[in-house]
């Protein structure tokens, strides 16, 4: 006949069990300060790209509502001080979205965003063009 366990004996085994699992990261999810730790840096990380490209931090702000604000901008005065220190220029966007960009010299700026929004619209009417299929034809065996 099988022995039962005890209770007491069954309620010891199974706090025994919880407290190894207890250090372990498979019973739940990431640690509150990782998560935070990572939104941080991620913000720092948005906010340096938008510098970067030249976007103001309002721009910034609007089109990453849902980041960090202080991260942000955080990483954005990081970038603005290093790309003042090493003379860095700003980096246009390619694609997608473009917000205005307010170079720190105008007349050198405003060129480069006339090319850019040429170039755009350029692609833009490329792209409207329709291009009939090409219909093959049947050969009569």
């Amino acid at each position: 006949m099988p022995r039962r366990l005890q209770p007491t004996a069954f309620l010891l085994a199974l706090l025994a069990l919880l407290s190894l699992l207890g250090g372990c990261q498979l019973m739940g999810g990431e640690a509150a300060q990782a998560v935070a730790a990572r939104k941080e840096a991620e913000g720092r990380a948005i906010g340096g790209a938008c510098r970067h490209a030249g976007r103001a931090i309002e721009d910034c702000f609007a089109l990453n509502k849902r980041a960090d604000k202080a991260a942000l901008f955080a990483g954005w005065r990081e970038m603005n001080d290093y790309m003042r220190e090493n003379k860095i220029e700003v980096v246009l966007p390619q694609g997608g979205v473009v917000a205005e960009a307010t170079p720190e010299n105008p007349a050198e700026g405003s060129d480069k965003i006339d090319k850019t929004k040429k170039a755009d619209a350029a692609a833009a009417a490329d792209d409207s063009v329709a291009k009939k299929p090409v219909k093959s034809k049947k050969h009569d065996s």
